[in-house]
């Protein structure tokens, strides 16, 4: 079944559709801002797996009126170099926001560059204070798969507040931070992980299950309640008869039999994700003038 015939299903949450929303929300804040400064995305060394990505965040900015740049860093150089470059940034009005894209080589420190980037400059929010700011229910700033599931689940129009939800998978980037952003919205929340004893226990009881294993075809319907909502956030590339396909972590065919909402792969968490970054730049550049930085 084809992503465009999926997404026509009323079972489906099309994630376009809310990204759109989200980019006409930001393009309207853009077009009152004179001079607004530039989004920098840095790749270091020959990174064409990360090709994709930069190019959907470019067309999201330009859609969002944004004004973008890519950079590329020689792939040698030195965990210090890329430090002293990301904090010449920070002090930079005219860089509004700054991508790190991944995976970096192996002799870079992701976890120490991503610290190096300053919280107001954090679209992405993988700066370790950023999350932590989640804790205190400060999730403006939030990263942009873990507040793309977010978006996603209150498009059912579900009320949050006591909602049962299952996470599956405790990344430090999507997982943990999911979960915390789901309990500033007032669900009930369980991580299930690897090892768990048994995940199917869990999920069978839960009103939403949020999944980002990276392992297809993990999440059948057995596991899932029927009416519940789904949120599939994982990217897998199988091999058919037919070639290659992207699939997410869900069983989609099977579970949507059961589930009342299901996000589509591709088409669901990616679109939105994108989008979510370009408010976290909006929600950026609001702050950076209220610190009398613009």
């Amino acid at each position: 079944m084809a992503t465009q015939t999926k997404v026509r299903d009323h079972r489906f949450i099309d994630g376009v559709v809310v990204k759109k929303r989200i980019l006409a929300e930001v393009q309207s804040y853009a077009s009152t801002c004179a001079n607004m400064p530039r989004l920098v995305s840095i790749l270091i060394g020959h990174v064409p797996e990360a090709a994709v990505y930069v190019r959907n965040q470019e067309r999201g900015a330009q859609q969002a009126g944004i004004p973008f740049e890519q950079v590329n860093w020689a792939g040698d150089i030195s965990q210090e170099s890329c430090k002293a470059k990301l904090i010449e940034m920070n002090d930079d009005p005219s860089i509004l926001g700054i991508i790190l894209q991944r995976p970096v080589p192996a002799h870079i420190n992701v976890r120490s560059l991503q610290s190096a980037i300053h919280v107001l400059k954090d679209v992405e929010g993988m700066n370790p204070a950023s999350i932590g700011n989640i804790v205190y229910s400060d999730v403006a700033l939030a990263p942009c798969t873990a507040a793309a599931s977010v978006a996603l689940i209150k498009e059912t129009g579900l009320q949050m507040e006591g909602l049962e939800v299952v996470m599956i998978g405790h990344s430090e980037i999507v997982g943990k931070p999911a979960a915390m952003m789901l309990m500033a919205e007032g669900c009930t929340v369980t991580v299930c992980h690897h090892m768990t004893r048994s995940v199917a226990m869990h999920s069978r009881r839960a009103d939403v299950v949020v999944v980002a294993v990276g392992k297809a075809h993990l999440i059948g319907p057995d596991m899932i309640k029927p009416g519940a909502v789904v949120i599939d956030i994982g990217i897998n590339q199988i091999e058919t008869p037919e070639g290659f396909k992207i699939v997410g972590d869900v069983d989609t065919d099977a579970v949507l039999e059961v589930a009342g909402w299901i996000t589509p792969v591709p088409g669901g968490v990616g679109p939105v994700t994108v989008a979510i970054l370009m408010r976290n730049a909006m929600v950026a550049h609001q702050r950076q003038i209220a610190a009398g930085w613009l």
